[in-house]
């Protein structure tokens, strides 16, 4: 009977703990979705390799934002399905763990800025 006390304890002190964090990427001052996405990139591992340092070879997102921004809705659309189907690169598991939504939403805060 302890022991069921103090699972539900440690799951609200996780809670608080996270409260901050959550309050901080939802957070009111920028156009909705910015700081969800900015905490999908962080949640899925993009900054892992496209942080600043990149890793290897990899663009930092600066760069990708760069290279997306002039693209239309259409061309975002089917690099987020390449991204999404694996056919920009191959065997990056951050990349197989994106649904096609994701993959999408992802591509369009990029090209928006990635910020």
């Amino acid at each position: 009977m302890r022991t069921m006390a103090v699972i539900p304890c440690a799951a609200v002190r996780m809670r608080l703990t996270l409260l901050p964090w959550v309050l901080v990427l939802t957070s009111a001052g920028l156009p909705g979705g910015v700081r969800a996405d900015a905490a999908m990139a962080v949640d899925k591992g993009c900054l892992n390799c496209h942080g600043d340092p990149p890793r290897g070879k990899a663009p930092t997102l600066a760069t990708l934002a760069q290279r997306y921004a002039p693209l239309s809705a259409d061309e975002l659309a089917r690099k987020a399905e390449r991204l999404c189907e694996h056919r920009l690169l191959g065997g990056i598991a951050a990349h197989e763990k994106l649904t096609p939504e994701e993959s999408l939403q992802l591509v369009r805060w990029i090209a928006a800025g990635a910020r």
